[in-house]
């Protein structure tokens, strides 16, 4: 027993002693495989906020310009993701905090009524030289339209007194031509060579015996009355040279139709050999629109 108890004393102690040694041993070095295993690998620091500030800021610039950062694609979506929440949730966050101050900010506001006062009394008077403004246009616009009423009475009494003139001149012509058709035959020696054309289309000009006015003289003189009375429609009835020449144009008309008659009597008592020439004055007479007195002077004749 005393032989086992020291020989079991020493074994103990020796084995203890290498079990100290070697647990350390190996307990450190299970350790430091472990922490190496676990050990964290190294990521990206976070985008400075700084750089999304810059003026001149580009997204797609400034993402090629980071090939630095080893990191994944899905990685960069979500740290950008993460700061928008973020920055959405410091917007929310800063406009709560504000906001009452933001409802009071109109009955906080003091002073400036100096200013106030006077940019309304600037608008005042603006308005006022603009409403100045419109009353001269409004008067030189009705001073305008005046204007060219005037101008337009004045161009229509123009062409009033040019029509006048013309159908004056007319008259006097005519005036003329009745007066020598009245002559008698001998007196229509001046007007042969002016009617020759006329004449010379006509068989029954001239027919031995008939004095009275050629129908191709009457038929002239019919067309040029029938023109002035169209011309003179277009006249002022009410102004006092219109009734002047209506008076004058009444006059050719009689002293026509009386010469009408006379040539058609005459005609119609030459008989067979004045048959055309009564045609041709019944013609002159539907020309002159007087189918009445046509009618009379047959009834005469």
């Amino acid at each position: 027993m005393a032989h086992l108890a020291p020989a079991s004393h020493a074994r103990p102690t020796s084995s203890n002693s290498a079990t100290f040694n070697l647990a350390p041993s190996s307990e450190s070095s299970s350790d430091t495989g472990a922490g190496d295993d676990d050990a964290p690998l190294p990521f990206p620091t976070a985008l400075p906020r700084s750089d999304f500030l810059a003026p001149d800021f580009q997204p797609a610039a400034y993402l090629s310009a980071l090939p630095h950062r080893h990191q994944t694609l899905e990685d960069l979506r979500s740290d950008l993701r993460d700061r928008s929440a973020a920055i959405s949730a410091e917007l929310l966050e800063l406009v709560n905090s504000n906001y009452t101050a933001f409802l009071s900010l109109g009955s906080e506001l003091r002073g400036g009524d100096e200013k106030v006062e006077g940019i309304k009394v600037a608008l005042l008077g603006f308005r006022r030289a603009v409403e100045d403004v419109k009353a001269k246009v409004a008067s030189r616009r009705d001073e305008t339209e005046r204007l060219s009423g005037e101008l337009g009475d004045v161009r229509s009494d123009i062409e009033q007194g040019r029509k006048m003139l013309e159908v004056s001149d007319r008259l006097s012509a005519l005036e003329e031509r009745l007066a020598v058709d009245s002559l008698p035959a001998n007196g229509d020696a001046e007007w042969d060579s002016d009617d020759t054309d006329e004449n010379d289309e006509d068989e029954d000009e001239h027919i031995q015996g008939l004095v009275g006015s050629s129908p191709a003289r009457l038929l002239q003189s019919a067309r040029e009355c029938r023109q002035i009375t169209l011309l003179q429609q277009s006249l002022d009835p009410q102004h006092p040279f219109f009734i002047k020449l209506e008076e004058r144009l009444t006059r050719c008309r009689n002293t026509l139709l009386l010469d009408l008659g006379n040539a058609l009597k005459e005609a119609r008592g030459a008989g067979a050999r004045g048959q055309g020439r009564v045609m041709r004055y019944l013609e002159i007479y539907r020309m002159l629109d007087a189918q009445n007195e046509a009618v009379k002077a047959l009834r005469k004749a």
